[in-house]
């Protein structure tokens, strides 16, 4: 599972989400990508989730870029536990994802088999998602 090696701090506060994704919204390395429409936390459990489809449907062929990394710890209180007492211990790590970011990158197969794996990816996802190749969000042609 993703995750960082070591981390500055051990708890983060929440912060928010909102506008629009200025970095890593162009397909770079690979021919398709998959985008987010909703700004979400998405875990390192997704993230596996989701790349695991992908390398499944197209029998490891091809290439599989992840552009998001989970860096943010989520913490959690246990069960039946009363109020106060400090912050909880850190349960999972989050990538905060805003819309417009490409998530994930595919090259090296056929389109219609690209589209159907990020398809696949993007049902393990909890957010809306777009298919889009590298043309469209202006990514430079190599």
């Amino acid at each position: 599972m993703l995750m960082p090696k070591r981390v500055k701090y051990r708890k983060v506060q929440r912060g928010r989400m909102k506008g629009k994704c200025t970095r890593g919204n162009i397909v770079d390395y690979g021919e398709y990508g998959l985008q987010a429409l909703e700004p979400a936390w998405i875990t390192a459990n997704q993230i596996e989730a989701a790349r695991v489809a992908m390398t499944r449907y197209t029998k490891r062929f091809g290439q599989v870029w992840i552009k998001i990394f989970p860096d943010k710890p989520v913490t959690k209180k246990p069960a039946e536990v009363r109020m106060g007492s400090g912050k909880g211990a850190p349960e999972y790590w989050v990538a905060v994802v805003k819309p417009g970011r490409v998530m994930f990158e595919m090259a090296g197969i056929p389109e219609a088999d690209a589209r159907e794996a990020l398809r696949l990816a993007a049902s393990k996802l909890p957010i809306k998602c777009k298919i889009v190749t590298k043309e469209e969000t202006g990514g430079e042609q190599s």
